[in-house]
């Protein structure tokens, strides 16, 4: 089921700010006090970081990305591995938001090899999993906006312009359009997807800081 509704990506800044200190409290709750790494953001230090949406990720840039083979992005599924398993984006591996404090996932959140881009049905399961890897300092992680709901609105099924619309909407839909088809368009309900097991791909550990 989506974890995301269509008011999601049409909340106003303040209504958005709200809502993810709101997530924040129950974040803190969630990471363990026996974490092997310590809180690293303050509300306040995360409030700057959110606020101006840098960590979220557009679909026209994903889908370029993916286009062109851009070696310097993962896609991490955050969903349950039964979802997983009915689709997912290619090339994702799938790391569920239940197991994110696993040791098994360290070395795929936390490195600066790759920029991870996390996402679920929606927008807010990908934000949560986002926020917990900041509070354990890990940089590297960005959120697919939207998710696979608005990935295939966006991308998949974009609506097409009205004729006098401005030359960049028209640009615009003409890309996702290619990208549609790229992926495969609307053939059947999630036509981007790839069936079958999760992938852990080979990643290098992330180099210690000299002291």
């Amino acid at each position: 089921s989506s974890d995301v509704c269509s008011s999601d990506l049409t909340m106003t800044p303040r209504t958005k700010l709200t809502a993810i200190l709101l997530g924040f409290g129950l974040i803190i709750a969630f990471v363990p006090e026996n974490t092997t790494k310590p809180f690293r953001l303050t509300a306040s230090e995360m409030l700057d970081e959110v606020q101006y949406g840098t960590e979220l990720i557009h679909p026209d840039e994903l889908a370029e990305w993916l286009i062109n083979n851009d070696p310097s992005i993962q896609l991490i599924d955050i969903r349950s591995a039964a979802e997983f398993e009915n689709f997912h984006l290619d090339d994702a591996i799938n790391i569920p938001l239940n197991q994110l404090l696993d040791n098994e996932w360290v070395d795929y959140l936390d490195q600066d090899v790759k920029m991870n881009i996390l996402y679920s049905n929606g927008t807010t399961r990908a934000h949560e999993a986002w926020m917990i890897s900041r509070q354990l300092g890990y940089e590297n992680n960005t959120v697919l906006m939207g998710g696979l709901n608005y990935w295939t609105e966006t991308i998949l099924n974009p609506s097409e312009p009205n004729s006098t619309s401005p030359d960049d909407e028209i640009a615009k839909y003409e890309f996702r359009k290619g990208a549609s088809q790229y992926f495969g368009g609307a053939s059947n309900s999630t036509p981007s997807a790839t069936e079958g097991k999760s992938k852990k791909p080979q990643i290098k550990r992330r180099k210690k800081k000299k002291t």
